[in-house]
């Protein structure tokens, strides 16, 4: 190992307390180094989490948006996308299947799609409670009246990331928008008692591995709850278009990064990985993570819900992709999730620091 990796990495051995400059050094990590970070996550990922794998199926209901952030295919501004919005019967249909299939967690994931209205939300939230499955809602940025209705009528967790804790990155990246306004809300959802999800892209233009570091500080700041952590892929209807793709090595230190410094926290294997490296998953999942996210949209609106390009398994059958997954996980000594998986900061925390 250099001598300098060394010392960050033996801090993490002993499970010391991290700075961004321990975090810079693990994060530059490669070869053999790298190896030894990915490693010693899985290991505590094992100690701190177990060995249970989470699926969760994302529903994507709406590709509207009004937004118009850099990166994202979604964005108002990319008039050449196809736009949808599932009915609330379409997303009944497939949320019955997912559950048949055993789903225990339910995502539904938008656009910032005001027209979708507040009141639809909190009744699919109400009847999808009904199929006794936990609920994550990622709809964005919204007033503290709004989230709290949607907690009232049972949404468990709410998916918002921070994307990078740079503030003048974040604002360069998302116009007409503030990191604090996005802080605000996270806030607003750990009062109201949601489970919080967070994360960040690695490769954005602009970023440096010191941003990197910073942001697993921040998630731990925010005692968040999960943390969605992919590689930057650009749209070619984006300002970003010809900006490189995010390293896959180093989104994996990140990911094993990230468990070392919040051991009780949900990683998901993110199909953004999968999408650059057709082993992204397994990489991932023995490098700290311990969910999987898969889609379980229609079929036909897909390819529709452009974040970015390409995206991984984006025709796979839902009875086909469970079967692919399990076996995954079970080829790695892992299992499947049957519970609905939940994550409370502070019965987690007070979990890990009894294990490790």
């Amino acid at each position: 190992m250099k001598p300098s990796f060394q010392q960050a990495f033996n801090k993490a051995l002993q499970q010391e307390e991290l700075t961004q400059e321990d975090l810079v050094l693990l994060l530059q990590a490669q070869g053999e180094d790298a190896q030894a970070l990915r490693n010693l996550a899985n290991e505590v990922r094992h100690q701190a989490v177990g060995d249970v794998v989470h699926l969760r199926g994302i529903i994507e209901f709406s590709n509207y948006c009004s937004q118009q952030c850099h990166y994202c295919g979604l964005r108002a501004g990319n008039t050449a996308l196809g736009r949808y919005r599932l009915t609330q019967e379409e997303i009944m249909t497939v949320a019955e299947a997912a559950v048949r299939r055993g789903y225990k967690t339910l995502v539904l994931q938008s656009g910032e799609d005001m027209n979708f209205s507040v009141e639809a939300i909190t009744e699919l939230v109400q009847e999808l409670k009904k199929m006794d499955v936990a609920i994550t809602l990622s709809c964005g940025e919204r007033s503290y009246q709004v989230y709290e209705q949607w907690r009232l009528a049972g949404a468990d967790r709410y998916l918002i990331k921070q994307e990078t804790s740079d503030p003048i990155l974040f604002s360069r990246l998302r116009p007409g928008r503030t990191l604090d306004e996005r802080l605000e809300c996270q806030r607003y959802l750990k009062d109201l008692g949601y489970q919080l999800g967070s994360g960040c892209m690695v490769g954005l233009p602009g970023q440096t591995i010191a941003t990197l570091a910073q942001d697993i500080l921040l998630m731990r700041e925010m005692q968040v709850n999960m943390s969605g952590i992919g590689p930057f892929i650009p749209h070619g209807q984006t300002p970003l278009k010809m900006a490189s793709r995010g390293s896959v090595e180093l989104t994996l230190n990140m990911l094993a990064a990230a468990r070392l410094v919040m051991p009780w926290v949900h990683l998901p294997a993110t199909t953004a990985l999968s999408t650059l490296n057709p082993e992204g998953r397994k990489l991932a999942l023995l490098s700290g993570a311990n969910v999987i996210m898969p889609n379980v949209s229609p079929q036909e609106f897909r390819s529709l819900y452009q974040i970015y390009p390409d995206k991984y398994c984006i025709n796979d059958p839902l009875d086909d992709h469970w079967e692919e997954l399990h076996n995954l996980i079970h080829s790695l000594g892992r299992t499947v999730g049957t519970d609905y998986g939940h994550n409370y900061f502070e019965e987690a925390f007070s979990y890990v620091q009894s294990k490790i």
